[in-house]
């Protein structure tokens, strides 16, 4: 990649054939900023005030996971920026910021059985072209920084060298003897700061290729709390955002406020195929303030002054659905997946040797069934519209803006170019807001009225027309060794929708619910098993899967198929370490040969909680696990490792005490990784214990937050968390803390009560 001042160069062409398929594709674009007065743009990252002031395009959307921080953090350290001068913005849609990593992992999903080598790794061709051309701007499975720190380092080491080479010319002095820090460039005694060099640095050109600082940024665990503070107090890089998170004035999607704006609430059908059939529009009439009453076949919806006397509109509309199709209905959905375990098509998705032979009559064979689970963010899906002189603007809190603008475009019937989206924080997302029919629904309102307008969903909106993580059932099977100890074979059965593909389709592909549904149809997606052969050095193991059609959508989850796969995977493994009467430590790191990162990470879980063991009635349980992410670099590995301490409480099960031992590589911030797992550690206690629902005619049974079993304050564990040190490529935590949680509670409940709890929620069978 080469870096000058005038634009951004992406890629590089090759050689022969592939020199035709680059012509095809423009690979030089223009910045995606434009400069104000005063101001230079960098590389469509970087933004320079007259005053010296940076400011970072962020191109990801910020759901309360830090992003925003780490990624300026980066830029601050490479640039050798003050960091209370530094600020950040949200980058818009562009191919310049275009996610390879993502396109790279997702490439089964856009380009199944065409070329696969040449899109399984971010290097390659095919990812980053497809990247481009998008653009692939979405926020998920935790590819920000593997992505985007690259460029970023090497934008502002390439503006660094601009401002050093700038100085050196007054100096005349070699600009390679010049360095910066504190927005300052310092030669010996002698300094000049930013704003006083910005001019003339611009005269100058990058290095090629960039030249990085030897050490990225990063802070060590063992000075999270000591060394990482300065000395008049606080975090050396303090989340940017807590400011005004504290003081109310933090804009979030739903804080959008605009000129003649009217608010929308909205209402869906039940879940599966159904159309709107009739409603009393002369009712909505009847309440103060309603302005108007827009509907689709999918939905109706009234605006008004305020979002309550909409809302209050809707209701009084009794609106009613009909099924033209199959609806959703749990003891329907779990009848199918059941059928679909013990008879269906198996496709064997992942596989080391073959242990079929093995299993033929198993040792040990036990099922794990996963019920559906809602995102339930804190913000519900909000998105603001207008629509004048043939072109859209959209302010929606999306992790997928282009296909956002997509949607709205087609809603409101003006050419893609013609949508402008002003990407807004999202109050919590979970992968909720990887779905962007809100942005049509807002669009078509806008249109309908010719007045801006703010659509919210309500909180049993959310439940009722959200994509819920899909419901699963597994059988695990395992072929056991005379000594009862040895693990010879592996089977995993799971019968599941073809969920990834399912969710591929409808973000990538634009298709609707009904039509997603359809491609995913009999698909075998080993996406959706993700996680699920063991690491364990098991001599033949296998995983397959069942497609399940389901007449519910299904969507992405934090943790997404790691989420369920670490739960059943951990709990059999507990379940083979007691049958040969081991310890379920030792019994583990004896089948860990070669992954010493993962070995320390349960030594060190377990020091940590001071395991006893797990032995009878001890109230303790462990489980580990890993995950992978090509980058350009090579492969990135997270590990964690949880001992869980569980007891029986009054008839319900009481979660005392989380450890958790993470290897995440290098750390960029440690407090926001710190408060990454935490919140990844509660959210997996809330789907341990709750977060799902059943379905009846459509609807769900949880439509409300308290409905859902969520955890308390009161019940919330007490939470120790270490990192290990390391010099790895950093590993983004924000799914990875979900993944051992859930399986560590139900191994402690063996231990403390003697049952076996095999689904999820683990207490929806009674105690």
């Amino acid at each position: 990649m080469r870096l000058t001042r005038r634009g951004l160069l992406i890629g590089a062409s090759g050689a022969g054939a592939l020199l035709v398929a680059f012509a095809l594709a423009p690979r030089r674009y223009a910045s995606a900023l434009v400069a104000g007065e005063g101001e230079q743009v960098f590389d469509s990252f970087i933004r320079l005030a007259a005053d010296g002031a940076v400011s970072v395009a962020v191109p990801v959307c910020e759901m309360g996971q830090g992003i925003t921080t780490l990624l300026a953090q980066i830029v601050a350290v490479e640039l050798g920026a003050d960091w209370k001068r530094v600020g950040v913005e949200p980058a818009p849609v562009s191919p310049v910021y275009g996610d390879p990593v993502l396109a790279a992992r997702w490439a089964t999903l856009w380009q199944p059985r065409v070329l696969p080598a040449l899109a399984d790794t971010p290097d390659d061709w095919l990812a980053r072209l497809h990247a481009e051309r998008e653009p692939l701007m979405i926020t998920a499975e935790g590819t920000s920084l593997a992505a985007f720190e690259g460029p970023l380092r090497a934008a502002a080491a390439g503006l660094r060298a601009m401002l050093t080479q700038a100085a050196a010319a007054r100096w005349n002095v070699g600009w390679e003897t010049c360095d910066t820090a504190g927005h300052f460039v310092i030669s010996g005694k002698r300094k000049l700061g930013f704003a006083a060099l910005i001019g003339e640095a611009m005269r100058f050109d990058p290095p090629d290729p960039p030249a990085l600082r030897a050490e990225p940024a990063g802070e060590q665990p063992g000075t999270f709390l000591e060394g990482a503070v300065l000395k008049e107090g606080g975090a050396r890089f303090p989340r940017l955002d807590l400011p005004a998170k504290a003081d109310g004035s933090f804009v979030f999607a739903g804080d959008v406020r605009l000129p003649g704006m009217v608010h929308a609430a909205i209402a869906h059908g039940p879940q599966g195929d159904t159309e709107l059939s009739s409603f009393d529009r002369k009712a909505a009439g009847n309440v103060p303030g309603v302005i108007g009453v827009v509907h689709t076949k999918r939905w109706l919806a009234a605006a008004a002054n305020t979002w309550h006397a909409a809302h209050k509109a809707v209701l009084a509309m009794e609106p009613r659905f009909r099924a033209v199709g199959r609806i959703a209905d749990t003891s329907a959905l779990e009848t199918r997946i059941d059928t679909a375990l013990r008879k269906g098509t198996a496709y064997r998705v992942m596989a080391e040797g073959d242990p079929d032979a093995l299993l033929v009559k198993p040792s040990l064979t036990a099922r794990y069934d996963i019920e559906p689970a809602l995102h339930a963010p804190l913000e519900t899906a909000t998105a603001t519209a207008r629509l004048r002189n043939g072109k859209l603007e959209l302010w929606i809190a999306s992790q997928a803006p282009e296909l956002a603008r997509r949607v709205a475009a087609r809603a409101a019937g003006v050419p893609r170019r013609s949508v402008t989206v002003y990407p807004m924080h999202a109050g919590g997302s979970f992968d909720a807001r990887l779905d962007a029919r809100i942005a049509g629904e807002a669009a078509a309102i806008a249109k309908a009225l010719q007045r801006p307008v703010q659509l919210t969903w309500s909180r049993w909106e959310e439940a009722l027309a959200g994509y819920p993580r899909t419901p699963v059932s597994a059988l695990l099977s395992a072929a056991i060794g005379p000594d009862k100890r040895q693990l010879l074979g592996w089977r995993t059965r799971m019968a599941l929708p073809a969920t990834a593909i399912e969710a591929g389709a409808r973000l990538l592909d634009e298709k609707s619910a009904r039509d997603a549904l359809a491609a995913a149809r009999d698909q075998p997606d080993r996406l959706a098993c993700e996680g699920a052969l063991p690491l364990y050095a098991i001599p033949e193991r296998a995983v397959e899967h069942v497609p399940v059609a389901l007449p519910l959508p299904t969507a992405r989850y934090r943790g997404n198929a790691h989420g369920y796969s670490a739960f059943f995977t951990e709990c059999f493994i507990d379940e083979c370490a007691h049958f040969g009467g081991a310890e379920p430590l030792s019994y583990r790191i004896g089948m860990l040969p070669g992954q010493p990162r993962l070995a320390a990470c349960l030594v060190g879980a377990a020091r940590l909680a001071m395991w006893g063991g797990g032995a009878d009635a001890s109230g303790q349980g462990i489980a580990c696990h890993r995950m992978d992410l090509a980058a350009p670099e090579g492969q990135r590995s997270g590990f964690i490792a949880v001992v869980a301490t569980a007891r029986q409480d009054g008839g319900t099960v009481r979660v005392d005490q989380l450890s958790a031992y993470l290897d995440i590589g290098r750390i960029v911030n440690g407090d926001i990784a710190r408060q990454q797992v935490e919140g990844g550690i509660i959210f997996a206690l809330a789907q341990a214990i709750g977060g799902s629902t059943a379905y009846a005619a459509g609807l769900p049974q949880s439509g409300r937050l308290s409905q859902l079993g969520l955890p308390l304050l009161a019940d919330c564990p007490k939470v120790d968390i270490v990192f290990a040190a390391s010099s790895e490529q950093p590993f983004d935590p924000g799914e990875l803390a979900t993944t051992a949680v859930a399986p560590a509670i139900a191994n402690a409940l063996f231990s403390a009560t003697g049952l076996r709890f095999r689904r999820l929620p683990l207490l929806s069978e009674g105690l």
